[in-house]
């Protein structure tokens, strides 16, 4: 699994947190350059059509989505507003599996997701299982008493792959933090390298 993720950020050239590595400590600084025996060649021809790819790859990649799953997302958003990359944004960093990623209980969007479909998150005290659950604002996150003693858990809230972003607050001065969503995610809020008119060129024929 560790080699799939340092392969797949080499693939799009980018750090992504969401995969569990730091910028400074990722494949990126190691290996900057694709995987394969031409990885290294100078001058390798990139279409128009790849680049944007890329782009689409990189949100795929971190936030743990397949094709079908993001095509539904990009229609939806669509749907609810003429600049619809803010409602993109605003849905995907709203996912619980996100969420307990971003608020610094696992390393991983991945490790976050599996913790939540193992039943050991809570969502306004009620045990959720859907990684794919939309979090409200006001809405309060935390993880079931015996997560609170695991050594993953407590050595990602000592040192966490991101900080807390603005529209999530952790009290980390208690023993067992909640987490709360608080405000609405923005654009800039996406943690890693990404071009978001590219994203938008790629994404214009669906829906």
């Amino acid at each position: 699994m560790k080699k799939k993720k340092f392969k797949l950020q080499r693939q799009v050239g980018t750090s992504l947190p969401g995969l569990g590595d730091k910028k400074e400590k990722g494949p990126m600084a190691k290996r900057p350059f694709p995987p394969g025996q031409h990885g290294r060649s100078r001058g390798r021809h990139i279409s128009e059509y790849g680049i944007r790819l890329k782009e689409k790859q990189k949100v795929r990649y971190h936030y743990g989505l397949k094709d079908k799953q993001l095509r539904t997302l990009v229609i939806k958003s669509k749907q609810k507003e003429s600049n619809w990359l803010n409602a993109f944004v605003d849905t995907v960093e709203r996912r619980l599996d996100n969420i307990v990623f971003r608020l610094g209980f696992f390393p991983s969007i991945p490790a976050a997701r599996q913790a939540v479909v193992h039943g050991n998150v809570l969502v306004n005290g009620k045990v959720l299982d859907i990684p794919s659950y939309i979090c409200s604002l006001e809405d309060e996150i935390s993880l079931k008493e015996k997560l609170y003693d695991n050594v993953i858990v407590i050595k990602t809230l000592e040192a966490p792959t991101l900080d807390c972003p603005h529209f999530l607050s952790l009290d980390k001065k208690s023993k067992k933090p909640v987490g709360k969503v608080i405000d609405t995610p923005l654009l800039a809020d996406v943690p890693f390298e990404f071009n978001e008119q590219y994203f938008i060129e790629f994404c214009g024929n669906i829906g």
